[in-house]
């Protein structure tokens, strides 16, 4: 269906170029950001339309390097049996090891900045947090932002995180519900219950006004700079290979009854 004449023409605000220049938001690329601005200042342009304040930009950057690596789990393993499959294709490797950046892994903070939105709109943060506990008890279902099957009892990089923002100078305000949610979080259980750094990341991508929308994002892009280092050494320890050859002896083929 041709377009209505009287809608507004599509447009992008986002770049342009002609046989000579390049302009990425009204900025001249060559000129005005190539060798001037750093890659995350970069992606906060693009994303929020504007430069980030310093402070901002540690935040985001902080967020990123803290979500790049993190051993071998579900995207990193993917990447590299990817690698052994198709060599010399990357491209592929990677792509296939991002699309493990979901609701279980790497991807968690969208569901707790969700929950920390809710809570700075809430009249009272209190009741706020111990009604959105006891919901998640009630249902059984994980509360995003909380647990970890290695760490334990904390995960040592919140605190940082933490210390990060608070150097920057952020607001604060979503940490801090964070952190009583934290606490009752524990009352509720009866135990202490670890604070993840999706959580963390979630409260400081809300410091520094990131989209909602957009968190899950930073997420793939951060992981997306560490997946070349699992693939480079998959190529020279064939350890794509190896995790295959281990999945077989680990799951062995039975005959059926």
């Amino acid at each position: 269906m041709p377009p209505s004449k009287s809608a507004p023409p599509h447009v992008t605000r986002l770049s342009t170029s002609d046989a000579t220049s390049i302009t990425v938001r009204g900025r001249d690329l060559v000129n005005d950001l190539i060798g001037k601005v750093s890659y995350t200042e970069m992606m906060f342009f693009l994303i929020q339309e504007r430069m980030p304040t310093p402070a901002e930009a540690r935040v985001l950057d902080a967020c990123m390097v803290t979500l790049m690596e993190h051993g071998l789990n579900a995207s990193t393993i993917i990447a590299r049996l990817l690698d052994d499959s198709g060599p010399g294709q990357v491209q592929v490797a990677m792509a296939g090891g991002l699309l493990a950046v979901g609701d279980v892994f790497i991807g968690t903070m969208d569901g707790a900045a969700r929950i920390l939105i809710k809570g700075i709109q809430a009249q009272d943060a209190e009741t706020f947090c111990r009604e959105t506990v006891a919901d998640h008890i009630a249902r059984k279902a994980a509360l995003p932002g909380f647990g970890h099957r290695k760490h334990k009892p904390d995960d040592p990089r919140p605190a940082r995180l933490f210390e990060v923002a608070q150097e920057a100078g952020v607001d604060g305000r979503y940490i801090a519900l964070l952190k009583l949610l934290s606490v009752e979080f524990d009352r509720a259980m009866g135990r202490h219950m670890t604070t993840n750094a999706t959580g963390a990341i979630a409260a400081l991508l809300l410091e520094i006004g990131m989209p909602l929308e957009i968190m899950r994002a930073v997420a793939v892009v951060a992981r997306a700079g560490g997946l070349p280092g699992h693939i480079v050494e998959g190529r020279r320890t064939r350890s794509g290979r190896r995790i295959w050859e281990l999945v077989e002896q680990a799951v062995p083929y039975e005959p059926p009854a």
